[in-house]
């Protein structure tokens, strides 16, 4: 192959490489945020509806790449020490229970609103969507 046109194969790749690292998180967090907006669930951050992001967020991750990626995340993403942190990580690994499950993606929403549903404070169980007490709500939707 002659070196111009091994050239262009290589940045024609790299170019796709930086769509797919771009476009896939945007994925994402538009699905995500596009349920979390319409979402009656109060608590912005450390409530229900920071636990149903999470939640979310983590089963599209598990059922469209691997729930691997999900620990991968929360091993980069998720400070351990704080409560804050914990809970995110024990809603994380229950989406991705939610995603490596589903059947068809249309199942993802309707899975992890019902975990929510029956969600609650420091819940233990692994089966359980937790959250903090509503003392420890913080005004906002964002991390």
């Amino acid at each position: 192959m002659p070196p111009l046109k091994r050239k262009r194969r290589w940045r024609t790749g790299l170019v796709l490489l930086v769509l797919l690292m771009v476009a896939y998180p945007a994925f994402v967090l538009t699905y995500t945020w596009s349920h979390v907006l319409q979402s009656p669930l109060p608590g912005g951050r450390h409530g229900p509806l920071d636990a149903y992001r999470h939640t979310l967020a983590s089963a599209v991750v598990a059922y469209t790449l691997d729930a691997r990626a999900v620990h991968l995340v929360n091993g980069v993403m998720e400070r351990r020490g704080k409560r804050s942190n914990s809970m995110d990580i024990h809603n994380n690994l229950i989406g991705a229970g939610i995603g490596a499950r589903a059947m068809r993606f249309s199942d993802i929403e309707p899975m992890v609103a019902r975990s929510v549903a029956s969600g609650s404070i420091d819940a233990a169980s692994t089966d359980q969507t937790t959250w903090l007490p509503q003392s420890e709500w913080k005004e906002g939707f964002a991390w």
